[in-house]
């Protein structure tokens, strides 16, 4: 995790869940206020938003992008929260949210990491996500990162605290 991203994270750390996974999906989500096709040719905009709601062609604010990510949030937040039966700091629900707002609900809840998390192991939960990487069948840099990050607090939950741990 870059000293960027973890200083971000420390800065929200008292507004729970919801702040840190926002920072962890800005910092790998970008920003568009255009809508754009995605590599899968998916209608997407502002912080990776996707569905019906996207209008091709209108220009987003910042005001939109935000309630747009927050709805999305909620809603991923909800399926960590609604599938997720081991205890877990907000540190790593954060991490959890983040990669299910990139790989969406259904996946996750039909997930081989989902399996091995309830079934306690933390270990071999974490290390599912790295096999998130492909993009449209190619490997994606971008997603090999994000998968890092998320992994390293999927396994620290002190990893704001205690880095090395």
């Amino acid at each position: 995790m870059s000293p960027e991203l973890r200083k971000r994270l420390i800065t929200v750390t008292s507004g729970g869940v919801l702040a840190l996974a926002a920072v962890l999906v800005q910092w790998h989500e970008g920003k568009r206020y255009k809508p754009y096709r995605d590599g899968g040719g998916v209608l997407t905009v502002c912080h990776g938003h996707t569905g019906k709601d996207v209008t091709p062609g209108e220009i987003y604010n910042e005001e939109e992008c935000n309630a747009l990510m927050k709805k999305d949030l909620q809603v991923a937040r909800a399926t960590v929260e609604r599938y997720v039966t081991v205890q877990l700091t907000d540190l790593q629900k954060a991490a959890l949210t983040s990669f299910v707002y990139n790989i969406g609900s259904g996946a996750f809840a039909n997930s081989t990491l989902l399996k091995k998390l309830n079934a306690g192991d933390i270990q071999g939960a974490c290390d599912q996500m790295r096999r998130w990487k492909y993009d449209e069948g190619k490997v994606s840099n971008g997603l090999i990162n994000r998968r890092e990050v998320e992994r390293e607090i999927c396994l620290n939950p002190n990893a704001l605290i205690n880095p090395t741990q």
